[in-house]
């Protein structure tokens, strides 16, 4: 074994190769067989056009002479940005947010770290609901503490009674991520409403419990109109998002976080988070983007884009045979393999030139990703792929 780097990273590198393997299988292939004889489904890059307000909003900050503009600011970014952030955060959570109550970061994935940091303790556990997004291992880990997987129900639905199971003395926070990467699965109100009240139940003020919401997808919704949230009913919610998909400007990396002022100790857990913004080396969001943000803190990327695309995809994949609920929200389909080995029916779609993610990766075996963020050409130029897949399975 290498001994250039610490054993714990050469293991979590392992660990994390699913995403980073199909990468470099789809470059080797991309190199024999051309970029457009490749149909990449394995990365959530999004890729709908930012909205015009965002541009427009690029332009008017670009205009501003002001050096001051470019210096430090304070660890919790411009008071402007933050205020606008809590102007549109008030609307899409129907919840009252002060500015005071925002954090800005570098992305939803520094506003996780942040968060992690500043309320575990070594060996708390933190309970995630797979399917899941696998960096979360990772951000728990670094902040001392434990994952705790736990599957949600054949609907990809926080199985309320496995969670209670799982519960413990030591449990910390439990982090919910709707909609759901890889699932598409967008919580119900009912099942936020018995999530806090299961958590309600073991909360205590000598040994709080969080429920961490991972909110990056939260408006990229199809056939509803709002995507549930426990934030009213739990008093110890914590939200966390970027504007990566709402914009369309995940390259930017423009996050924040929002400690809700029903937050037991708001004030504590705020002094925490805005030191652990610096002292974690993310500081904050960069500063041109905040100005950016400051004008063009509500807009929307066309999400119909990415609806014409999910139909496209899972009406094709369920006429060939995959088995698979429909996702409600964010970039992803998540069907069935129609073997057993997830990772062996990636390899098959490998040689029809199609990149999946199996489902393993996201604690979830017997399941693959698939990105519906790309070119719609990617999907009509997959289908067949996917279709002789299905087939050779059959036979």
């Amino acid at each position: 074994m290498s001994q250039a780097v610490a054993r714990k990273v050469l293991a979590d590198m392992k660990a994390a190769s699913f995403i980073r393997e199909m990468f470099e299988k789809g470059r080797r292939l991309k190199a024999e067989y051309g970029e457009d004889n490749v149909y990449d489904f394995s990365l959530g890059n999004p890729n709908a056009t930012p909205p015009a307000a965002f541009f427009a909003a690029l332009q008017a900050a670009a205009g501003e002479h002001q050096p001051a503009l470019h210096r430090y600011m304070p660890n919790v970014g411009f008071d402007e940005t933050r205020a606008a952030v809590a102007r549109f955060v008030s609307r899409e959570y129907r919840l009252e947010v002060d500015a005071a109550a925002v954090i800005l970061t570098t992305g939803a994935a520094g506003g996780m770290n942040v968060v992690l940091r500043a309320i575990c303790n070594p060996g708390d556990e933190v309970i995630t609901l797979a399917p899941f997004f696998p960096e979360y291992r990772f951000y728990i880990e670094q902040a001392g503490g434990t994952m705790v997987m736990v599957q949600t129900d054949g609907e990809f639905q926080p199985d309320i009674p496995a969670i209670a199971a799982a519960l413990t003395e030591r449990t910390r926070a439990i982090i919910v991520n709707t909609p759901n990467n890889p699932s598409g699965a967008v919580y119900t109100a009912e099942k936020c409403r018995a999530l806090a009240e299961l958590l309600a139940g073991h909360d205590r003020p000598d040994r709080p419990l969080y429920l961490v919401c991972d909110d990056p997808y939260r408006r990229v919704i199809f056939d509803l109109d709002w995507c549930p949230t426990p934030v009213h009913d739990y008093a110890r919610t914590i939200l966390v998002s970027s504007y990566s998909k709402d914009l369309s400007i995940a390259g930017e990396r423009a996050g924040y976080i929002v400690v809700p002022a029903a937050v037991p100790d708001q004030g504590v857990l705020l002094g925490a988070m805005t030191m652990l913004n610096r002292t974690l080396g993310f500081v904050n969001a960069p500063a041109f983007m905040q100005r950016v943000i400051a004008r063009c803190a509500d807009a929307l990327c066309d999400v119909s884009f990415y609806r014409q695309n999910r139909d496209l995809l899972c009406n094709a994949l369920r006429e060939f045979g995959y088995e698979l609920n429909l996702p409600r929200g964010a970039l992803y389909a998540f069907p069935r393999t129609p073997m057993a080995d997830d990772t062996a029916f990636v390899d098959l779609l490998l040689k029809q030139r199609v990149l999946a993610v199996p489902g393993r990766g996201f604690g979830r075996p017997g399941y693959m990703r698939l990105s519906f963020c790309v070119d719609r050409r990617t999907i009509e130029r997959g289908l067949p792929g996917l279709k002789a897949a299905m087939a050779e399975v059959r036979r």
